[in-house]
């Protein structure tokens, strides 16, 4: 894949057999009783990719066989979407990482770089501070929790009545008038989506055809976002950063996380890359394939993976948070280089 080649968006469900259809295999484990899947091929240092809310491993379906020319490549579909499990349980980000976690541990694998989208960025995160020992590197696309700011509609689906009210809006009828409708929407904005992402997340939207899709769907989203944005921050314990190469990557035209996360979390963490895409919204990795694999790869080639120090990390932990406030504001040096 050359740099600028475009790639055919992958929006469909994952599919539910191990025929490698997609270049790398889905794959089934049961962990804690409950069915897993995960895509896994490639060969050479572990890569841990996590996708995000209502999404599943088929997000990176068209860059995985590229990246695991160079690493062994780890999908999974999160235990609520794709075609794992969707049981009544833990969904927050401490139990994700909890999962990510374990299923290493099924595979064998003691340490991993890892790349989390949105809700996976959150995840990711969550598992570099939980368990510092295990984490290389942190790539972060979109990622939510570093910040309170989330699009207005994910906010309206956290609050009361959501039980009631979307199973009405996901209703067949619905359905088949957002399919009619969606060229209309795209062109008056995409329900303030853009065009880069309306296409994507509507499709995942029309994929919560099902109460099961739809409980673990609200479960997700309330244990990090509420009526008023997200709850979830890890910008207080970005300082815990120093030391593990982490890589920012974000779509300047995001629709639903805005990409001043991104200056904010550059700023907050120490040593870190931050790359702008300047065409792309907020899955750039579907909007910029060959130059997101680009960087991410340049990113893996030229840091060298932390090696956990017990004793720096209580250092860092005594000596707190910088005095700073949590969400500073902070402008672009040069809105669309990696730096």
């Amino acid at each position: 894949m050359e740099r600028g080649q475009v790639v055919r968006r992958v929006y469909g469900p994952a599919p539910d057999a191990e025929d490698g259809s997609q270049g790398v295999p889905l794959v089934h484990r049961d962990i804690h009783g409950y069915r897993r899947a995960f895509r896994l091929g490639g060969s050479g240092p572990p890569l841990l990719l996590i996708h995000g809310l209502g999404d599943s491993s088929a997000t990176w379906a068209h860059i995985l066989p590229r990246l695991g020319r160079r690493h062994t490549v780890i999908a999974p579909d999160l235990l609520g979407h794709g075609n794992s499990e969707r049981p009544r349980a833990d969904y927050a980000v401490a139990a994700y990482a909890c999962g990510m976690r374990d299923l290493l541990g099924v595979l064998d694998v003691d340490r991993v770089s890892v790349v989390g989208h949105s809700l996976g960025a959150g995840v990711a995160m969550q598992f570099a501070y939980q368990f510092p020992e295990r984490c290389e590197r942190l790539v972060i696309v979109g990622g939510g929790g570093l910040g309170p700011e989330v699009h207005p509609l994910l906010r309206l689906a956290a609050g009361p009545g959501s039980e009631v009210t979307l199973p009405l809006a996901t209703s067949p009828p619905v359905r088949g008038a957002l399919r009619l409708l969606a060229p209309l929407l795209r062109t008056a904005g995409g329900l303030g989506l853009g065009r880069h992402d309306f296409d994507y997340v509507l499709e995942r939207y029309l994929m919560l055809d099902s109460s099961m899709a739809r409980q673990a769907f609200l479960r997700t989203l309330r244990a990090g976002v509420d009526m008023r944005g997200q709850v979830i921050t890890m910008m207080d314990r970005s300082y815990l950063t120093a030391g593990l190469p982490t890589l920012i990557m974000w779509g300047e035209h995001d629709g639903v996380i805005p990409v001043r996360h991104a200056l904010r979390a550059h700023a907050a963490m120490p040593g870190s890359r931050l790359e702008l895409f300047e065409d792309a919204g907020h899955f750039p990795h579907h909007d910029a394939p060959g130059r997101f694999v680009d960087v991410l790869e340049d990113f893996l080639a030229t840091t060298t993976p932390q090696e956990y120090d017990p004793v720096l990390w209580r250092r860092l932990l005594r000596r707190g948070r910088p005095d700073v406030p949590l969400y500073q504001e902070v402008e672009p040096s040069h809105p669309s280089s990696g730096s």
